[in-house]
């Protein structure tokens, strides 16, 4: 079992960084890629303080996403997003594998497959606190996330492509309806 470090937080995110980097330079599929980068999160996974102060305040409009890292080679993305309570993003699904460590408060995260129909079926919800980390790859990633807390959660996600360049990792947002799972 590997030890967690506990470093100011440029070094973890130098740490951070580098172990993200070890694994994507290795070969494997998008969900092994997703839980070896989760384990590496799990041993680096820094504190709110990565962020300043007028960063982790959010915005009271919408969750707020700060681009930490973006890996020259365009290979992965590391981004803090901020939500103030009652922020979600839509149902979405992304462009590659992704893996999210809440640092601060709690998520609730809500998951959903496409029915033959077209619409949306409700697969499961969870719910993340700080300290926590999960990892999804596509196909089977369409989601939602919300802040359903009374304080300010953080959450450091990393991305396995090049957020800089695409703006986002979202691949396609579902308006579709959503029914209950059977």
């Amino acid at each position: 079992m590997k030890t967690r470090h506990y470093l100011s937080a440029e070094g973890r995110l130098g740490d951070l960084v580098s172990a993200v980097r070890a694994v994507t330079r290795q070969p494997g599929d998008w969900a092994q890629t997703a839980a070896q980068v989760a384990d590496e999160l799990r041993l680096h996974l820094p504190g709110p303080e990565i962020l300043t102060g007028e960063q982790r305040y959010g915005d009271p409009l919408d969750y707020k996403c700060h681009l930490l890292h973006s890996e020259p080679d365009g290979s992965f993305s590391v981004v803090a997003l901020v939500w103030r309570p009652g922020q979600a993003t839509p149902v979405h699904d992304h462009v590659s594998w992704c893996v999210i460590g809440v640092i601060q408060g709690a998520e609730h995260e809500e998951r959903f497959e496409l029915g033959q129909d077209g619409w949306l079926v409700q697969a499961g919800s969870s719910d993340s606190v700080a300290g926590q980390v999960e990892g999804l790859a596509p196909p089977g990633d369409i989601h939602r996330v919300r802040n359903t807390g009374t304080d300010v959660a953080i959450s450091l996600h990393i991305y396995g492509t090049d957020v800089s360049r695409l703006g986002s990792s979202i691949r396609r947002v579902y308006n579709q309806p959503i029914v209950a799972g059977i």
